[in-house]
C-alpha cells in the first residue's frame, strides 16, 4: 500500500534539530518506508541527517510518501505532527 500527501511547513522556525528529531521519532513508530520529497531530493523520514540536509524552513512545500502496511496511518500521523503539533511548540 502507498500513501502520499503534499503539505507546507508552517512552523516559524522550520524543521530545525529538535522538531526534526521529533519527526524521526514519530516516523519510527511506523513499519512503512517513509520518504520526504522536496523538489528532486528524496530522504528517509527516519533519518535525522536526511531531514536536516533538506534545510526546511517556513513556507517550504514537502511531499510525504509512505509505502507499506501502515502507509495511510504513517502519512496521517506525520501530517498531524507537521500541521498541528509542530505549531504548538
Amino acid at each position: 500500500m502507498t500513501a502520499e500527501k503534499t503539505l507546507t511547513i508552517n512552523n516559524e522556525t522550520g524543521l530545525h534539530a529538535r522538531p526534526a528529531s521529533q519527526l524521526v521519532k514519530k516516523a519510527g513508530n511506523f513499519k512503512s518506508q517513509i520518504e520526504i520529497i522536496v523538489g528532486e531530493k528524496e530522504v528517509n523520514a527516519k533519518s535525522i541527517m536526511g531531514i536536516m540536509s533538506l534545510g526546511l524552513g517556513k513556507g517550504d512545500e514537502i511531499t510525504l510518501k509512505a509505502e507499506g502496511e501502515d502507509a495511510d496511518a504513517a502519512v496521517e500521523g506525520l501530517t498531524e505532527f507537521i500541521e498541528v503539533e509542530l505549531l504548538e511548540h
